[in-house]
C-alpha cells in the first residue's frame, strides 16, 4: 500500500462572526458569501469528516482510514489500547474573527460523555496567526472570581468586567484547558488545536442577534457547572526549546503542540501520526515518493508509518505546527 503525506479538503462554517480573510490572507477556496468564520482543516467528528482530495486514498475520509488500518495511521501504541476504537482524536481548525465571539466555555471529557449525545470533552490551543492594533482574546477569569461572583456578573449583565484579558501578539500561543471561560476577539485570526469535540456552553453574546434577528441561545447553568473556578491565570505560552530544531508550545493530556521557525530543513520523525500546517511563509513537503508545495495555511497528515518525511522551507524561512494527540503515546 502507498503512503504519502495525506492532503484534505477544508470545510468552512458561517457564523455571525466571521470575514473574507481565510481566502485573502490564508488562500483557502472560499466563495463569494460575506462570512466565513472557520475552516476546518482536520477533522473526525460524526458527520463532520475530512475528506483526502489526492493520490490512492482520494475519496477515503479521515474515520474510514483510521478504523480500515489504525497502526498504520495512528501507531502501534493506539492500535492496540482502548483509544483504537475511537475517532480521530483531533481536530485542526483556522478562525477568523471580524467580530468577538462569544464568551463560552467547554466542558471536560467526564462531563461531556454524560450528555446526551455524548462527546468528547473540548481542551484546545489557539496560535496567534494575525492580530489587529488593540485586539484582546478573553481567556480565564480573573483571580478570586468564585461560582457566585460569576453567577452574579452574568446575571447582572457584567460578565466582561470578570474576565481575564490578554492583549496577543502574532506567534503567541494560548492554552484554553476544559472548563476555561474564554472569547476570542475581533481582528484576529488563529489556528486552533483542539479535542474533536463541538460542544460549546455559550454564556454571553454581547448583546447582540443571530442571523434570525434573535438572540443567540445561552447555556448559563450548563457553563457555571463546567466552569473551572481554581484554574491558574492564563498567560501566553513559554515556548520550551527543543533538541530538534523544534520548540515545544502546548504538551497535555490531549495533545502535544510544537513550532518549527527558520530556513532549516524540518526532519518529521515516523511513529506517530502527525498535523502539520503552516502558519507563516511556506516550504515544500518531501517523502521519498514525491514532494507537493505547502503554503501558507495549507495542512497535512502524515501517517503514522510514513518514514522519510521532510519539510523544507523556501525563501526567507516559514513557521510550521506540529500536533500529535496525546494519546499515541511514544511521543518525544
Amino acid at each position: 500500500m502507498e503512503l504519502y503525506p495525506l492532503q484534505f479538503a477544508p470545510q468552512f462554517r458561517s457564523y455571525i462572526w466571521g470575514g473574507r480573510r481565510l481566502g485573502e490572507k490564508l488562500g483557502k477556496p472560499i466563495g463569494n458569501a460575506e462570512r466565513y468564520a472557520e475552516s476546518w482543516e482536520i477533522v473526525d467528528h460524526g458527520n463532520d469528516q475530512s475528506l483526502v482530495t489526492s493520490g490512492s486514498l482520494a475519496g477515503k475520509t479521515l474515520h474510514e482510514l483510521i478504523t480500515e488500518m489504525p497502526q498504520v495511521m495512528m501507531g502501534s501504541a493506539w492500535a492496540e489500547g482502548a483509544a483504537g476504537v475511537g475517532p480521530f482524536p483531533l481536530l485542526l481548525k483556522y478562525l477568523d474573527c471580524q467580530r468577538v465571539l462569544s464568551v463560552q466555555v467547554h466542558p471536560d471529557d467526564h462531563y461531556a460523555k454524560a450528555m446526551d449525545p455524548p462527546d468528547l470533552g473540548k481542551t484546545e490551543a489557539w496560535y496567534v496567526i494575525d492580530a489587529a492594533p488593540g485586539s484582546v482574546i478573553y481567556a480565564g477569569l480573573r483571580q478570586g472570581v468564585d461560582r457566585e461572583t460569576f453567577a452574579t456578573a452574568i446575571h447582572t449583565g457584567r460578565v466582561a468586567d470578570v474576565l481575564n484579558v490578554i492583549s496577543p501578539r502574532v506567534g503567541d500561543c494560548i492554552f484554553i484547558p476544559a472548563g476555561t471561560v474564554h472569547a476570542l476577539g475581533a481582528g484576529i485570526m488563529v489556528a486552533e488545536i483542539q479535542q474533536s469535540s463541538d460542544t460549546t456552553f455559550r454564556i454571553f453574546d454581547w448583546n447582540r442577534l443571530g442571523d434570525d434577528g434573535r438572540p443567540r441561545a445561552l447555556h448559563i447553568e450548563q457553563a457555571l457547572e463546567v466552569t473551572n473556578y481554581a484554574a491558574p491565570q492564563v498567560v501566553p505560552q513559554v515556548p520550551e526549546k527543543r533538541s530538534d530544531l523544534g520548540e515545544r508550545l502546548v504538551a497535555c493530556d490531549k495533545f502535544i503542540l510544537d513550532r518549527y521557525m527558520g530556513t532549516q530543513p524540518i526532519f518529521l520523525p515516523s511513529g506517530q501520526c502527525r498535523i502539520l500546517t503552516v502558519v507563516s511563509g511556506g516550504g515544500t513537503m518531501r517523502w521519498p515518493q514525491g514532494e507537493f508545495l505547502m503554503p501558507l495555511g495549507h495542512t497535512v497528515l502524515l501517517p503514522a508509518m510514513l518514514e522519510g518525511c521532510e519539510f523544507i522551507p523556501l525563501g526567507s524561512g516559514a513557521t510550521l505546527l506540529s500536533a500529535i494527540a496525546a494519546c499515541t503515546e511514544g511521543h518525544t
